[in-house]
């Protein structure tokens, strides 16, 4: 037999010279001989992948191409999940625990790899996805294609994933964590730190899941999507973890020193607001913090009727209220404040301030009733201007005025309106009370005193 050349040896020792695996220099493929090997053995595995025979697919190629050239294709990891969930899932239906744990340990290599080199994948895939979503993925299969599930590394993945997705995290990962997390404090209800992580995680999940489903375009999607949001609702009210006294317990002391930390005072604010907790002091005073870090006319309105309805503190609801309408720009909404203020005065005896609100009320918005059912109530308070008791019952008709013109603006308003009115004219003068004062029904009179105005006899 002939021996080769000089020349012919020296090109079969550069080729095996310049072979080289992907996974060693960075490139796709990898070189030479590695390349090529790397291309056959991914034209062999998609076919059985492609008639379901994952087996033969990850002994005929895929393991190779996965170990030693990751970078080669995107689908090494999208075949690769499917492969390694259907072998894990042979193995378990034969009751092969050795096998179990093998094919789990790789599904999770298949995700810490795609993560590590995601960047570059991304770089030549048609579709990018993000790291929270392979996060969420690899939580979710981590929980389901595990024979020996550790809860804390289930919670780290599916909290890092909702961390770094927020409103765009998929609906099943948002259920995952709260499952997990319920879970968690369920195995260790003594943990206070775990009962507060589970509190934190419903209402990051309760807040992200309304984001998601407001993204979605598909029906079935948002079907979908609603049924993870009763389960995420249903988790955490079963767990039994929050109560209004609980909660203070826990955010009441911590409040003082998240005084600049918006996200943390709004996710406390939110909590107490699930469990109808506005009376504690904890949200009372994370609202007030929230409130001086971003301050506007909604926020300033609800410690208004805060410290109104909750603490009876009509001094600082009027300093709030007051708040309120500097920072709004919108009349209707306006006017609602100083109703309010007008209705804390009147209560508070204090008539000139309150007639003073519901006229700047009524010149924000001319249609707001219960504002002239209020001015008739205080016309009615109001009504003695004169010496002679049938003169001062002529503020009735004062009165009633304010009453036929709420229900004139303000339809809404007529039932009570007009019970008022009934109420009234039983106690307005007759014709022969005025009869001895020159006064007939049509006539004119000029109200004096604190009313000062003019109305019409009936």
């Amino acid at each position: 037999m002939k021996k080769p050349g000089l020349f012919a040896l020296a090109l079969i020792t550069a080729a095996g010279a310049y072979a080289q695996k992907g996974v060693e220099d960075g490139s796709r493929y990898g070189h030479g001989q590695d390349s090529i090997r790397t291309r056959e053995n991914i034209s062999i595995y998609v076919e059985y992948y492609k008639t379901n025979n994952f087996k033969d697919a990850y002994d005929n190629g895929w393991k190779a191409v996965f170990d030693e050239a990751p970078l080669a294709s995107v689908n090494t990891y999208n075949y690769g999940v499917k492969i390694l969930r259907a072998l894990y899932n042979d193995a378990k239906a034969a009751k092969d625990e050795q096998l179990m744990a093998k094919y789990s340990d790789e599904l999770f290599q298949v995700y810490e790899q795609r993560l590590k080199y995601l960047d570059q994948l991304n770089g030549f895939a048609q579709n990018k996805v993000t790291d929270f979503e392979i996060l969420g993925q690899y939580g979710h299969d981590y929980m389901s294609y595990n024979p020996k599930v550790q809860i804390s590394r289930a919670y780290e993945l599916l909290r890092k994933a909702v961390d770094l997705g927020k409103g765009r995290t998929q609906d099943y990962v948002l259920d995952d964590l709260m499952n997990v997390s319920a879970q968690r404090y369920k195995n260790k209800k003594d943990n206070e730190e775990y009962r507060e992580a589970l509190m934190q995680d419903y209402v990051d999940c309760a807040t992200y899941i309304d984001q998601f489903i407001a993204l979605q375009t598909d029906d079935k999607a948002v079907e979908r999507a609603q049924k993870y949001k009763e389960r995420i609702d249903g988790l955490f009210i079963n767990s039994g973890a929050a109560d209004c006294q609980k909660l203070q317990e826990i955010y009441g002391p911590k409040i003082e020193n998240n005084k600049d930390n918006l996200e943390y005072l709004n996710k406390v604010v939110k909590l107490m607001q699930m469990f109808e907790c506005n009376s504690s002091d904890a949200y009372l005073a994370a609202s007030e913090y929230a409130h001086t870090i971003t301050p506007s006319a909604r926020t300033a309105k609800a410690l208004g009727a805060l410290y109104y309805k909750q603490r009876n503190d009509t001094e600082k609801a009027l300093e709030y209220y007051s708040q309120a309408i500097e920072l709004d720009d919108d009349k209707t909404s306006i006017a609602g404040t100083y109703y309010l203020m007008a209705f804390i005065y009147f209560a508070k005896e204090n008539y000139d301030r309150s007639r003073s609100c519901l006229q700047k009320c009524l010149a924000n918005n001319p249609d707001r009733g219960d504002a002239y059912i209020l001015m008739a109530q205080l016309y009615y308070v109001k009504r003695d201007w004169s010496n002679e008791p049938a003169l001062n019952r002529c503020a009735y008709f004062a009165v009633i005025d304010k009453l036929e013109q709420a229900k004139k603006v303000d339809p809404s308003v007529a039932d009570r309106a007009n019970e008022l009115i009934g109420q009234y004219k039983k106690q307005c003068p007759s014709a022969d009370d005025l009869f001895m004062f020159g006064y007939k029904p049509g006539d004119k009179i000029e109200i004096k005193g604190w009313i000062n105005e003019t109305t019409t006899i009936r």
